[in-house]
């Protein structure tokens, strides 16, 4: 089911012919200009600054006025859309295994009160964390499917965006689930195949999410953050003589003291060209120490479970930019790891990465946060209009020619970059399927009558959130009831 960037033409253009035709049939309203709402994002000269100057588009065969209208008042099947990227031919790893990322981007607002649903985001300074910033705004939760080797490309599969009620574990983890059962449906992944590795940063509980997806063919690879601890087996049952229950946990293993460290049980070394030396330590069967705290507080009634999971900690020689890097703690839910499985979660969990130049081709290119829109259902539309715009560039990747500026480093054929595509996919668009219809002619309507003024005032929401999370067992219960 791969699709590489030196496939067929042929086939090339027929898989991008019937992505068009099927993601204009997700479109239920204002279905014509909001097709070529999205053929002006690709086709536009340069980067997306305002949502007006698409209009001038020679794509866009509507006046502003459509396009303001149809993202207004337009409407599609997000459900169908979803499946019909699951079914697509997906990126996949050397062994045949798919691997996802999950990762948060931001649509900042801070400057739109009249905006609902709009949560504080956390944004990063630059230098030291003390300039860290909470910012209102949008948060929407990605799933991609990532590609071997270093690339800016990725296969997106989903988008959620995490509303004022919402927990972000509990939302994740129903949305990789829902990720994971598109794909088995589609054909993505059948009985006998590897297992499906998805990678995620520090942000994420990848404890909690390994329970609540224990049932899926999956394996997690999340990123530690560098102050955690983490326990070993409390091996053989003993009974002492006052008798008592039997130890749960066995060792403490500090990730800031080596002295607590034990024999790894998989070392590897590797000779990369990027970063240098690469040494990768394992520990098999280590388990986090859980509390009846955050998404756990669902499982008061019952004892926590113990995680067995695979330790891994990479060192590099160097970063660019950073001669002296601190090492990266992992850990992966399957227990008996190989020398070559400590390798592939750790290789896996750098191409995580290639999802942070999807957000910037997103946001500096596709214009995906430029428009200054005030409904959080219309951001919504907007997003799956860019997400359906970057999935046409990376099915036209084997038939875009390079249209290299005198300044420009010559690429190798067919192995452009995301803006390189969208800089030719004017081209591919003529040999392409293009099912809008032509506009029919129409005049503008009255408007409000000349010196009447809008009495009627925008109503005002607040930011953050509308449910916080107990913190407590009693506290937990009593909201139950």
């Amino acid at each position: 089911m791969s699709l590489p960037a030196d496939a067929p033409a042929g086939d090339a253009l027929g898989v991008l012919s019937r992505f068009r035709v099927e993601f204009y049939d997700c479109l239920y309203a204002r279905a014509d200009a909001l097709f070529e709402l999205t053929d002006a994002v690709l086709c536009a000269d340069g980067p997306v600054k305002t949502l007006v100057e698409l209009s001038l588009a020679v794509e866009h065969r509507r006046g502003h006025g459509a396009l303001y209208a149809a993202l207004d008042r337009g409407w599609f099947e997000p459900t169908r859309l979803r499946r019909t990227l699951a079914a697509l031919p997906l990126p996949k790893a050397a062994d045949g295994r798919i691997v996802l990322a999950v990762d948060v981007s931001n649509w900042l607002r801070p400057d739109a009160p009249t905006s609902d649903d709009r949560l504080f985001c956390h944004v990063y300074g630059r230098g030291d964390r003390k300039t860290d910033q909470l910012v209102p705004g949008w948060p929407y939760s990605f799933v991609a499917a990532l590609e071997s080797g270093r690339t800016s490309w990725c296969a997106l599969l989903d988008a959620v965006r995490l509303g004022p009620a919402d927990d972000a574990t509990a939302v994740t983890a129903a949305q990789l689930r829902d990720v994971v059962d598109r794909l088995k449906e589609a054909g993505q992944w059948n009985e006998g195949d590897p297992e499906i590795l998805i990678v995620m940063d520090s942000g994420y509980d990848v404890a909690y999410l390994s329970h609540a997806l224990a049932d899926l063919p999956v394996v997690l690879v999340g990123r530690l953050r560098s102050d955690r601890v983490m326990l070993r087996d409390a091996g053989p049952a003993r009974s002492g003589p006052k008798g008592g229950r039997p130890r749960k946990h066995g060792g403490v293993l500090t990730f800031a003291k080596p002295d607590t460290w034990h024999q790894p049980d998989v070392t590897t070394v590797t000779d990369t060209t990027r970063y240098g030396k690469a040494e990768a330590i394992a520990w098999d069967r280590m388990h986090p120490r859980l509390a009846h705290r955050g998404p756990w507080l669902d499982h008061a009634e019952e004892e926590l479970p113990v995680l067995h999971g695979t330790l891994i900690r990479l060192k590099v020689e160097h970063l660019p930019g950073d001669r002296d890097p601190k090492p990266v703690w992992l850990w992966c839910s399957a227990t008996g790891a190989t020398p070559a499985d400590a390798n592939r979660c750790w290789h896996s969990f750098l191409r995580r990465f290639d999802l942070e130049h999807t957000f910037r081709l997103m946001k500096q290119t596709l214009g995906w946060t430029a428009p200054k829109v005030r409904h959080a259902d219309t951001a919504d539309l907007w997003t799956w209009l860019i997400i359906a715009a970057h999935t046409q560039l990376r099915l036209a990747r084997p038939l875009t020619e390079d249209l290299r500026r005198p300044w420009e480093r010559p690429a190798a054929p067919r192995r452009l970059t995301p803006a390189r595509v969208r800089r030719g996919f004017r081209n591919v668009r003529a040999t392409a399927v293009r099912p809008a219809a032509a506009p029919k002619p129409s005049r503008p309507g009255p408007g409000r009558p000349p010196g009447s003024k809008n009495k009627q005032r925008a109503t005002r929401h607040d930011v953050g959130k509308t449910v916080k999370r107990a913190e407590s067992i009693k506290e937990h219960q009593a909201r139950r009831g």
